[in-house]
């Protein structure tokens, strides 16, 4: 009898709260009507739009609770809580959601409007890295134009990030606009960093080494973290793939005082199930443990401060390697330990005054088979920047300091007089000035200049000019930019995966600083089309000349990988293209191509450089169904033939990949604070040649048959004279796979 009143009165109350009632209203942007603006009820299908002066009529019938969502396309989408006592809603102020207007730092040092930027920057945010959830920053990239994330390593999975072709060297990476990654953690830096944290990533592809220095050449790449202020109190996201990788992603906010608020984020990946479906006898995929520990503290705009440690140990090698067997010549591995720890941070001393600084300590414990590579880097960065603004001239000034520490057992710290290791110690002060006059609504003017003093190789100048011209109503934008760059090597810290394989590494001379001057020319255009849709075409024109390039020589000896300063030059000229779409019903098509024409010329002979491609691609088309909460994202990718490294013409492996396509799908249903993820990554299966690894069954070249100058001879069991090889490697081994993942917000 009680069960019965107790379910009676629960029916009573749904009936009373699901009345039948219409509700009215008004949409509006910027004081005018919006017309075929989607007005919606959550959770259901029922929905109506807009007139041609904004207004709606919509009736709703059963349903408990009931929300509205009013959206519209390039607009801030609303949420109202319905009651029948308050059916007419009045004007709805739509907000502009205009992508143009978003803040950016990376091209000038300063906040400014992406719109008003003279240097073009391209910003991606946290939807980008929903469309296609990765276990590092890393493998994210794939899907934006112009940038190529590139294995150097098969075995050990290692990579670096090219733009425009240009090798990630020439790449600045920078945390918190701070240059954390570089040298040794080149191609390790990527990894750990928590996704969740991530507010943005802003991208410069051109020539910023006037306001970063050394390794700016090619671009920028700076990502932004989250204040602990605007993140959420705590956040979690987890997946797993069909491989067995399992990657977490946790964020807290908490509060040490009432003016001072934290961030802590966690990062855990796993990956441990041994997989050769090549059947070649070494792992497809690297396996690996890390752990990633990053905490942020801010207070009132005043100052803030990070740090990060990073633990990771990775191997791969052949399918019977044992911790046992590493550093030995039995079965080969590639065995990597790495200890990381990142101090970096800001503080406002005034309206005018900046302090910046880092500090990062990179510890390598690696062992490629028999050969061992234990290496330490030290870098300390401070800079001081004063930014006034005086009428239409906005000045910035700043005094930098880089200090770097570099050890290793490599013939890069080994001293032949003393024959004995020798740390090698950097000391970089450096000077920058920028002034950008705004002559007008439409055009200003940026031009920059830095000196740096190299400890080692003395004097070093990179001026840059940027002009921007835009129309009235600024849906037209053309930027010009004009730069010269260099690039101090540390060979081993950043190309140690050399150390790979059987070749001998060999260094003809000292290598002197790589110097380029870079060019690029920016148009975009924006079109407002019918029914609120809006298109936008980014294009552009680049072009890099490098002087005193650096470029590993694996075709005068096949025993050995030969680098000097090349006797000639090197250019890069292309054409890169973005499109974007935003229809209604929820529709978003990016496209994005690039063309690059790279040479080589040295003593009147031109070569294309290995592992650049002449062409790449890359697409996203997002549909969302709100009133179902579901979002369906479609990437893909495509690279163009890439030159590899052959052993010699003998060698039966072709000298140029062929293209492909990685493309992944995802279905997406959000659940109030919860959102839960389904998809399958590489479709079409695509993997490189079983025979990538050549020898893969004789990994220290113990059958094969060398003349008296060490030159692999032809056998009948080794008719190409090959000798063990992971070198030739442009992609991974990992094929098709499911992928599972959620994620949790509490605010």
């Amino acid at each position: 009898m009680r069960l019965n009143f107790i379910f009676v009165f629960i029916f009573t109350q749904i009936i009373v709260n699901a009345q039948d009632f219409i509700v009215t209203g008004k949409v509006f942007s910027q004081g005018q009507p919006l017309s075929s603006a989607s007005v919606f009820v959550k959770g259901n299908n029922s929905g109506v739009t807009t007139n041609v002066q904004g207004q709606f009529s919509i009736h709703i019938s059963n349903i408990v609770n009931p929300q509205l969502v009013i959206s519209y396309l390039g607009h801030k989408s609303q949420i109202k809580k319905i009651s029948s006592k308050a059916t007419d809603l009045g004007i709805i102020e739509l907000e502009l959601d205009n992508k143009l207007e978003e803040v950016v730092v990376s091209g000038t040092l300063k906040p400014i409007s992406k719109l008003d930027s003279p240097v073009p920057v391209e910003v991606y945010g946290k939807t980008f890295f929903k469309a296609n959830p990765t276990a590092s920053v890393f493998e994210a990239l794939e899907n934006v134009n112009g940038l190529r994330p590139q294995l150097n390593c098969s075995i050990c999975s290692t990579g670096e990030i090219r733009i425009n072709g240009q090798e990630g060297s020439y790449t600045m990476v920078m945390i918190d606009g701070l240059p954390i990654i570089s040298g040794l953690s080149t191609v390790y830096g990527f990894s750990g960093i928590p996704q969740s944290l991530i507010e943005r990533i802003e991208i410069v592809k051109g020539p910023a080494a006037t306001l970063f220095g050394s390794e700016a050449v090619a671009g920028v790449i700076n990502l932004i973290t989250e204040l602990p202020e605007n993140s959420a109190k705590l956040a979690v996201e987890s997946f797993v793939s069909g491989w067995g990788e399992v990657n977490t992603d946790l964020a807290y906010k908490y509060s040490l005082s009432k003016k001072t608020s934290a961030l802590l984020g966690v990062n855990y990946f796993n990956y441990s199930n041994p997989i050769d479906k090549n059947e070649d006898g070494f792992t497809d995929l690297t396996l690996q443990n890390r752990i990633s520990i990053f905490n942020k503290f801010s207070s009132a705009n005043k100052f803030s401060i990070a740090t990060r440690f990073v633990y990771e140990d990775r191997w791969g090698g052949q399918m019977n390697w044992l911790p046992i067997h590493r550093g030995g010549d039995t079965v080969y591995g590639e065995s990597i330990y790495t200890s990381r720890f990142e101090l970096f941070g800001n503080y406002q001393l005034n309206k005018n005054l900046t302090f910046q600084f880092s500090f990062n300590d990179h510890n390598q414990n690696s062992a490629y088979g028999n050969t061992l590579y234990n290496a330490v880097q030290t870098v300390g960065f401070g800079q001081m920047i004063w930014n006034k603004k005086k009428s239409n001239n906005d000045l910035l000034f700043g005094l930098a300091y880089r200090y770097t520490l570099y050890d290793d057992n490599t013939t890069a710290t080994f001293n032949d007089l003393s024959s004995r290791n020798q740390v090698s110690t950097t000391h970089l002060p450096g000077i920058f000035i920028q002034n950008q006059t705004q002559f007008d609504a439409n055009n200003s003017l940026l031009l920059g200049f830095r000196y740096d003093r190299n400890s080692i190789h003395g004097n070093i100048f990179t001026p840059r000019i940027n002009y921007k011209i835009n129309n009235k109503d600024k849906s037209s934008t053309l930027r010009l930019s004009i730069g010269s760059g260099y690039r101090v090597t540390q060979l081993f810290t950043e190309q140690h995966a050399t150390l790979t394989g059987a070749r001998e590494v060999v260094l003809l001379d000292d290598l002197n600083p790589e110097r380029s001057w870079n060019a690029n020319l920016n148009f975009v255009q924006n079109f407002f089309l019918k029914k609120g849709a809006i298109i936008d075409f980014d294009l552009s024109l680049f072009t890099s000349y490098f002087s005193n390039k650096i470029i590993p020589d694996y075709d005068t000896d096949p025993n050995k990988i030969i680098y000097d300063n090349l006797d000639g030059r090197s250019i890069s000229n292309g054409l890169s293209l973005n499109t974007n779409l935003l229809a209604q019903g929820g529709l978003r098509v990016n496209l994005g191509a690039t063309y690059i024409d790279s040479f080589v010329e040295e003593n009147g002979i031109k070569t294309m450089p290995y592992l650049t491609e002449r062409f790449q691609g890359v697409w996203k088309v997002e549909k969302k169904w709100i009133a179902n909460d579901l979002i369906l994202d479609f990437t893909g990718t495509i690279t163009g033939a890439l030159k590899l490294p052959t052993l010699s013409n003998l060698d039966p492996r072709p000298s140029y990949s062929d293209p492909f396509n990685i493309l992944n799908i995802q279905l997406t249903k959000i659940w109030n604070a919860v959102e839960s993820y389904v998809g399958i990554k590489n479709i079409l299966n695509f993997t490189p040649p079983r025979n990538s690894i050549a020898r893969s069954f004789d990994p220290f070249n113990q059958l094969v048959v060398f003349d008296s100058n060490g030159n692999a001879l032809p056998t009948p069991d080794n008719p190409y004279a090959l000798t063990f090889d992971p070198t030739y490697v442009y992609t991974s081994n990992q094929g098709i796979r499911i992928f599972f993942g959620l994620r949790w917000k509490y605010n």
